[in-house]
């Protein structure tokens, strides 16, 4: 059949054929079984082959939710962490022709409205952190290949889960303090109920259970400095021996803490050691630099796109968590004499 230069289109092999236009749809994306009988199904295929023609892959694609797009959800952008997550898995991303839309959950008021409804189709996956998991189900994320970040691996939502060695990260900063000497701890704790912080709970106190003579007190706070200074002001004033040494979940918690400490009169590290967690760019800003553990977020954002990619694939993602490193700066030392 003669058709000049123009590229024939699903209206020509219908016409061809003797069939819908949605009847060749069915067809040629493979869903025709039950809908329309074989002998129909060959009829267009021969009708598609004749004519030479080719589906647009780009409107097929968007139909079937091939786009080589990946959606990243993180709860609001408020450190710099998940910016460096973002990077990592975007780097990794860009190299297999896949793009990265960031989708920040919106903080403190649970499921958000599903920004994507009209794209839903047109992402591959997904990638979360487990902060941001309520915002899951409101964007349907937990329908698509999804791999969950900083999460429970036995009870994850996803084919795959990437997290940070959080329990090795405590017990190095535990080992550090007991070594100085330390036996009176406040635990400035995240006021978040997500898997990474109970990690950070549970790793300190069995910790510090194994070593007779320490003492552990928890306060809990929202992750900001004048929350964390509150908390960490009413905790060191309570009655009975003040704590040696502060363990804060984040680094912006520790920051807080450092306010609350010189409201008291008390001096860093002289009086009172104080630890973070993160080693973000606050870690050394504020005086004296403090003591913390360095996450790799770029790498945990890489080890988050290359283990989606191995299950959008049907592989099985890289195993092991990603080891993460005590730095020792000037907000610790040997407790005063009681």
């Amino acid at each position: 059949m003669a058709h000049g230069s123009t590229r024939p289109t699903s209206r020509d092999v219908a016409q061809a054929a003797g069939v819908s236009q949605a009847a060749v749809s069915l067809v040629l994306g493979d869903k025709w079984r039950g809908r329309v009988s074989a002998a129909t199904a060959e009829r267009v295929r021969e009708a598609a082959r004749e004519l030479g023609y080719r589906p647009n892959l780009a409107a097929r694609n968007l139909r079937l939710g091939h786009t080589r797009t990946v959606l990243l959800v993180v709860p609001a952008l408020t450190t710099e962490f998940f910016a460096g997550v973002y990077t990592g898995a975007a780097r990794v991303a860009a190299r297999h022709g896949f793009g990265v839309v960031l989708y920040p959950s919106p903080e403190g008021i649970g499921p958000a409205r599903n920004p994507f409804a009209s794209a839903q189709a047109a992402l591959d996956g997904v990638i979360a952190s487990s902060m941001a998991a309520d915002a899951l189900t409101a964007i349907r994320g937990d329908q698509l290949p999804l791999v969950m970040l900083d999460s429970d691996p036995s009870g994850s939502l996803g084919g795959a889960t990437v997290n940070l060695d959080i329990a090795d990260g405590v017990r190095q900063v535990t080992e550090h303090l007991l070594g100085l000497g330390h036996r009176r701890f406040l635990h400035l704790a995240a006021d978040i109920a997500s898997w990474t912080f109970e990690v950070r709970a549970h790793e300190l106190a069995t910790r510090l259970a194994g070593t007779p003579g320490t003492t552990l007190r928890t306060v809990r706070a929202p992750i900001s400095i004048d929350a964390a200074r509150t908390a960490a002001e009413a905790a060191l004033a309570a009655p009975g021996p003040r704590p040696t040494a502060i363990i804060c979940d984040d680094d912006k918690l520790a920051a807080g803490a450092y306010k609350a400490v010189r409201r008291l009169g008390l001096r860093i590290p002289d009086d009172i050691s104080v630890t973070g967690l993160d080693d973000l760019a606050i870690a050394t800003a504020i005086d004296p630099e403090l003591t913390t553990v360095r996450l790799d977020a770029e790498l945990f954002g890489e080890r988050g796109m290359q283990a989606l990619l191995a299950v959008l694939e049907g592989r099985e993602p890289e195993e092991g968590d990603i080891p993460v490193q005590l730095v020792v700066r000037g907000s610790t030392a040997p407790p005063s004499a009681p």
